[in-house]
């Protein structure tokens, strides 16, 4: 990788130019479909692009096995799903279509979480599924029935910086899903659209479904992970069935402190449900510092020794172009979670290496490290376990 110099501060990007409602990027000739989860934003994401006059489509991904607890009632890829895009999709006169893609879900994103979380590491499954499904398998398999692009219902918006598209934050603040989309590069993005980008709130988006008389507009949120049925330990214990055994908990100076019921149920920064014997001397808070996986070991420790200034991230991917190192930015370790700040001191090969200005705790292997200028989202890629830290 390509290090910094230490007083080397690299100049910022020029701006990106967002236009104040996201359907104006789209050309004339556009024909869009639009993944509906059967929820309220993908409900609204599609009628604003019919409300444009858009030759529009709406698409829902069958991902289950027939017959499964979650092809019943999830409220996302479900039956029920299907049934409540159909008819947002009657009510606003365009066609519907369920398209079974659960070979190809099973194979980049339900195999990876498996992999990762057996392996110690704590991965993003949604990062994946909007790179390699949405807008990989989904965006081909459209494109081959017409459609030139693929509409969500994210909250991000889409922008231009001369030939280049960029990624922004939505307007909302908290229900942003920019970090999620990161991977997107230039031939995705180009083919993407985000109607609620501009929304402020979602109680907006709500108050749209019901004047136009959608029938999902008082349905509650899925939740994040749609495929965890019960909670993510249980989908660990039976997914990984045969794949973890039970290990030694042990301190920062190798003591033994109990035992801990096998890896993938734990992850860096946790507290609770540790395996750590009672009757400890010491009554310090106990915290996951580091998942050892050759030895099987949990180490634990306080949390002070959660704190690190620098993260390592690997199978790097930027969204327009390759940032420069020195270049101040944002740093955001989680979906939900805030930037901070931070400098790129190297970079190159697929590896980026940033110092944040004050210390971050809790970084895990396996989560997404996602860089941001102002609300332009760069890019990003996958926590490694950094010795430099």
């Amino acid at each position: 990788m390509t290090a910094a110099p230490a007083s080397l501060v690299a100049a910022p990007r020029p701006p990106a130019e967002l236009p104040a409602e996201p359907l104006e990027l789209l050309p004339g000739n556009a024909v869009v479909a639009v993944a509906m989860s059967g929820g309220v934003d993908s409900s609204v994401a599609a009628a604003r692009c019919a409300a444009r006059g858009l030759p529009t489509f709406g698409i829902t991904l069958a991902m289950w096995p027939r017959g499964t607890q979650t092809a019943r009632d999830r409220g996302c890829c479900s039956v029920d799903a299907v049934d409540d895009a159909r008819r947002v999709c009657a009510r606003l006169g365009i066609a519907h279509y369920a398209w079974n893609l659960e070979a190809e879900f099973r194979t980049a994103v339900i195999a990876d979480f498996e992999d990762q979380y057996a392996a110690g590491r704590t991965p993003n499954p949604c990062v994946r599924c909007n790179s390699s499904v949405k807008f990989g398998t989904l965006l081909e398999r459209a494109r081959s029935v017409g459609a030139t692009h693929v509409a969500t219902g994210h909250y991000a918006r889409i922008g231009r910086r001369g030939a280049l598209w960029t990624l922004h934050r939505a307007r909302t603040a908290a229900k942003d899903q920019a970090y999620t989309l990161h991977r997107l590069g230039q031939a995705q993005l180009g083919a993407a659209v985000f109607p609620l980008g501009g929304f402020t709130d979602k109680a907006e988006v709500r108050a749209e479904a019901r004047r136009l008389g959608l029938a999902t507009a008082g349905k509650p949120d899925s939740q994040e992970l749609c495929f965890v049925e019960e909670s993510i330990a249980a989908e660990l214990e039976r997914r990984l069935r045969g794949r973890y055994e039970p290990g030694p908990v042990v301190d920062l100076g190798g003591r033994l402190l109990g035992e801990h019921r096998g890896l993938p149920f734990y992850t860096v920064g946790q507290r609770s449900g540790l395996g750590v014997r009672p009757g400890r001397p010491d009554a310090t808070p106990l915290h996951v510092l580091r998942l050892d996986r050759a030895a099987n070991r949990l180490v634990v420790g306080p949390r002070e020794a959660l704190l690190s200034r620098r993260a390592l991230a690997r199978s790097c991917a930027w969204v327009a172009e390759e940032p420069a190192v020195g270049l101040r930015c944002g740093a955001q370790l989680r979906a939900h979670g805030a930037a901070v700040p931070a400098t790129i001191e190297e970079i190159g090969e697929g590896s980026l290496r940033v110092r944040f200005d004050e210390p971050v705790t809790a970084i895990a292997p396996g989560q997404s490290l996602v860089l941001c200028a102002g609300d332009e989202v760069l890019g990003g890629g996958i926590v490694a376990v950094d010795e430099a830290a």
